[in-house]
């Protein structure tokens, strides 16, 4: 009886080791990507799923939308996700909560704020005066778009309260539909919600608000220290995959990039798509390289000072590691 019940677990372990062995196999090029929103902003990323790119270096990448950079994070501390897409703010602040396992910069996505600042009138040569005494819709305060379009405004010369009015009453994914019901005279917008406004005929794009702040490290790849360590390998074929999308869209019409994404946005017209897309090119969002520049990370935190959101600056080594991106270019 108690060879029987031995020979019994041995089997039962062999069982379990071999299932386990196969789902090892099965799963060791698989990349968990938590982005913080599905947004046409992260189109090289989504070319590079779209023309087969992360399949060329061996990766099968499954995609979930984080719905926000604190869930974006909470999913890579607790081992949910491999890498991360959000806004580098999210590891500053993380850093000095006093995580020691706070996850770090490995790549850059985009360089600037992709909001476009929407006006009910079509202003020519639009230069930031003449708002005295206007609402500007910004989003909720310490919102990222929000903290960008402050910085953008107090260095126009603007004071909330004194010679305009900044309102921060609004969530930022309604304030389309605000605007359009009549609320405010300037809005800040992503696409395709921007060219949405214009193709209705509720408003006119007047500016790039990442083209007035200046390049910072808006969308970034990260990934914990622990990750880097064990699969440098898997980091750098997922950045080789997403620079080749980059590569793509920057030598590429926007008409083409739009028919290429349009499987993954397949609620938003074709028309919509390329006018999108075409702004976005235009607006020099998209990085070059994945290496993050440390003048761009400092500016961040001249915004998130000047927002009153961070307590005390950060070193750019302490949350930056460009050993990978340095690699692919």
């Amino acid at each position: 009886m108690k060879k029987t019940v031995t020979i019994a677990l041995v089997l039962l372990l062999a069982t379990v080791c071999a299932i386990g062995f196969a789902a090892c196999n099965e799963n060791e090029n698989l990349i968990r990507l938590n982005e913080v929103t599905h947004s046409l902003f992260y189109t090289p990323q989504y070319l590079a799923m779209a023309l087969g790119y992360f399949e060329e270096e061996g990766l099968e990448v499954e995609v979930t939308n984080g719905s926000g950079a604190d869930k974006v994070m909470t999913a890579l501390l607790t081992d949910e996700a491999d890498i991360g897409l959000m806004g580098c703010e999210a590891n500053i602040y993380v850093y000095l909560q006093g995580k020691k396992d706070y996850p770090r910069v490995i790549a850059q996505l985009t360089k600037r704020d992709g909001s476009f600042l929407v006006a009910r009138d079509d202003i020519k040569d639009f230069d930031y005066s003449g708002l005295e005494g206007k609402t500007v819709l910004m989003g909720r305060s310490g919102g990222t778009p929000a903290m960008i379009l402050q910085y953008v405004l107090n260095n126009k010369g603007y004071r909330n309260g004194e010679n305009i009015t900044m309102d921060y009453s609004i969530e930022f994914g309604v304030l389309g539909p605000a605007f359009t019901g009549g609320t405010g005279d300037f809005v800040p917008l992503f696409e395709p919600a921007a060219s949405q406004l214009v193709k209705e005929g509720n408003g006119f794009i007047v500016s790039s608000i990442g083209k007035d702040s200046g390049e910072i490290p808006y969308t970034c790849y990260s990934v914990t220290a622990r990750f880097l360590e064990k699969h440098p390998d898997k980091a750098e074929k997922f950045l080789r995959a997403v620079w080749k999308g980059t590569g793509y869209a920057m030598t590429h019409s926007a008409e083409d990039i739009a028919a290429k994404v349009s499987p993954y946005f397949e609620d938003t017209d074709m028309d919509l798509l390329t006018a999108a897309i075409d702004n976005y090119k235009k607006a020099d969002v998209w990085m070059t390289t994945p290496v993050t520049d440390k003048s761009a990370f400092e500016r961040i935190q001249d915004i998130m000072q000047n927002a009153g959101e961070l307590r005390e600056r950060v070193g750019y080594d302490t949350i930056v590691d460009n050993s990978v991106a340095s690699k692919i270019g």
